[in-house]
């Protein structure tokens, strides 16, 4: 019933929204007489707070039309090269003329990026991708909201997570194949290569964690908390429900995007409202560029999916308050997963040393559970100053972490 009265909120609010944007144009349009009345900054601001405020937020393009490459502005395409019910692989692939630029292209090393099925879209890591295409060869992962995955398809569990990954890593070649993983996959792709090593296959050339909860028992974080002072039967009953009949997946039941937004807000309510009424200030002055950088940002993290509800309860249960991976207890599709497997995979692990999502150590308790791994296929960066975010975007991924994480990639390709 919740996501039902949310949409006729927003349903509700629509006209609003849309009669706040026409106002805002037309009063602070140069050419328009009514912005030469008095006031008039002031009102066309406000209108464009409250339009911003109440939008509906699609889901972002990636936007990579172009990457400076081997010294040369090369175009870039998206092509999708599988696609599952609740996912798509895409490869960026890039472009030259120049026999020689297509000779070294050939030789960049092949990165699989996995994104976080965790509330945002997979364009949160745009940034990530960009950087990682000057050198790189460079698939992702583009998680399918669940809203638009019709019942007919299936649930979607943790499991399939691991088997997709298994799958993608398979179809684009593991051997040859380094594996970045940023947040919550960390924990699915290590089981997955943990379960292909096990059983003889090819496993990735490298493995790159980034500020993941592997074992969220190494400083918790309110994230951490959340999960482990309610029961699993309070985050079924509270925050699943269905999706409306307006959409494909009708009668799906997931943690519906609008609540984890809510929750994201939640965390820091204080410097989101200082980001907002900043804005509203950069509009009257008409500082354009900074206004045009809070819109980016906020188009980018206000577009948020739904979450299948066996996918979101099991994570819930078997990384957050069972911890089953780290305790070495974690069966997929029947089959214990067992990191120590692993050999012929290097490991970097990098964290956030003011990460408020996955606490210092949590991305790091990898190392100690693949003890196969030689020590010296073993790097752990932390990085000074940065939260969260700016573990993969922002200044300090492209000239702190970048750096590091393509050095490896180079060492064990």
């Amino acid at each position: 019933m919740l996501y039902q009265l949310h949409e006729l909120q927003r349903s509700m609010l629509s006209p609003m929204v849309s009669w706040a944007e026409a106002n805002a144009k037309m009063l602070s349009a140069p050419n328009s007489w009514v912005s030469q009345i008095p006031g008039a900054s002031r009102w066309a601001a406000g209108f464009e707070l409250f339009h911003r405020v109440g939008k509906d937020y699609e889901k972002p393009e990636f936007g990579i039309r172009s990457v400076q490459a081997h010294g040369h502005e090369l175009p870039v395409v998206e092509i999708p090269v599988a696609t599952k019910p609740f996912c798509k692989l895409i490869r960026f692939k890039r472009y030259s003329d120049d026999a020689q630029v297509v000779h070294d292209l050939k030789d960049d090393p092949t990165v699989l990026v996995v994104a976080a099925l965790s509330g945002h879209h997979s364009t949160l890591l745009r940034d990530t991708v960009r950087t990682l295409l000057r050198d790189h060869k460079v698939f992702v992962t583009d998680w399918i909201d669940a809203r638009m995955v019709p019942l007919d398809q299936g649930a979607f569990h943790l499991d399939d997570y691991v088997s997709y990954i298994q799958e993608f890593m398979r179809q684009i070649g593991a051997k040859n194949l380094h594996v970045i993983s940023v947040c919550q996959p960390t924990v699915p792709v290590l089981a997955a290569v943990s379960l292909m090593a096990a059983n003889g296959e090819d496993t990735p050339r490298s493995m790159t964690m980034m500020g993941g909860p592997i074992d969220p028992r190494c400083s918790p974080t309110k994230v951490n908390d959340l999960a482990t002072t309610k029961p699993l039967s309070w985050f079924e009953n509270s925050v699943i429900h269905e999706v409306p009949d307006r959409y494909p997946g009708a009668g799906r039941k997931v943690y519906p995007g609008f609540l984890q937004h809510a929750g994201f807000l939640a965390m820091n309510p204080s410097r989101h409202f200082s980001s907002h009424w900043d804005f509203y200030k950069d509009l009257l002055r008409g500082d354009l560029d900074d206004a045009d950088s809070h819109k980016r940002f906020y188009d980018e993290y206000n577009a948020v999916l739904d979450m299948p509800a066996d996918y979101y309860l099991d994570t819930i249960r078997t990384v957050f308050q069972e911890h089953l991976l780290p305790r070495r207890l974690w069966d997929v599709a029947g089959e214990r997963v067992r990191p120590e497997a692993i050999k012929d995979s290097a490991l970097l692990t990098v964290e956030g040393e003011l990460d408020d999502i996955s606490g210092l150590g949590q991305t790091e308790a990898a190392h100690t559970l693949c003890s196969s791994i030689d020590e010296d296929r073993k790097r752990k960066y932390v990085v000074e100053g940065a939260g969260h975010y700016g573990i993969f975007s922002g200044r300090r991924w492209r000239e702190m972490v970048y750096p590091q994480v393509r050095d490896f990639i180079r060492e064990q390709a």
